[in-house]
């Protein structure tokens, strides 16, 4: 495991970017068929380990968690044309899915995507090794007078 820095820090990135939740549900009583529903060893770690050695492909960062992994990403474009690029492992996975599982329902995939503004995210880390956005931007420490409200870039609207 990685060394945490002591005290609090914040994580800073230039411009917007996105933030991927995907994730699956998986049969327990059949692993097998469902390890290869989901892409078998052309599956998610495939495609992380791809998109890692190919940092122009826009993936910034992600977290491995079951069963959801969070992925950052240089911007929505960056992640569409990787789902649609048929030199890519996603769309093959994808298709391998859908000709196994179709409308049948002994496995499931999940995936929700978020546009986050430049400057309107908070990522807080006390005594964390790099975890999170702070992998895919910036660590930089926090005073102890930082609040989330500043932290966030909220701006009063008048109603």
């Amino acid at each position: 495991m990685a060394t945490p820095l002591q005290g609090r820090h914040a994580a800073e990135i230039d411009g917007d970017f996105v933030v991927f939740l995907i994730g699956a549900r998986f049969e327990l009583r059949h692993p097998v068929r469902t390890f290869l529903d989901l892409g078998g060893r052309r599956g998610m770690k495939h495609m992380l380990d791809y998109l890692t050695a190919h940092p122009e492909r826009g993936l910034l960062a992600y977290e491995m968690g079951l069963p959801t992994i969070v992925q950052y990403w240089r911007s929505f474009e960056h992640l569409e044309a990787f789902a649609r690029n048929t030199d890519d492992p996603h769309l093959a996975a994808w298709r391998n899915y859908w000709r196994r599982v179709g409308k049948d329902n002994r496995s499931g995939i999940w995936h929700e995507t978020f546009l986050v503004r430049a400057g309107e995210y908070e990522a807080v880390y006390a005594n964390m090794p790099e975890h999170g956005l702070a992998k895919a931007g910036r660590v930089v420490p926090l005073s102890k007078s930082s609040s989330a409200r500043t932290r966030i870039g909220t701006r009063s609207h008048a109603s």
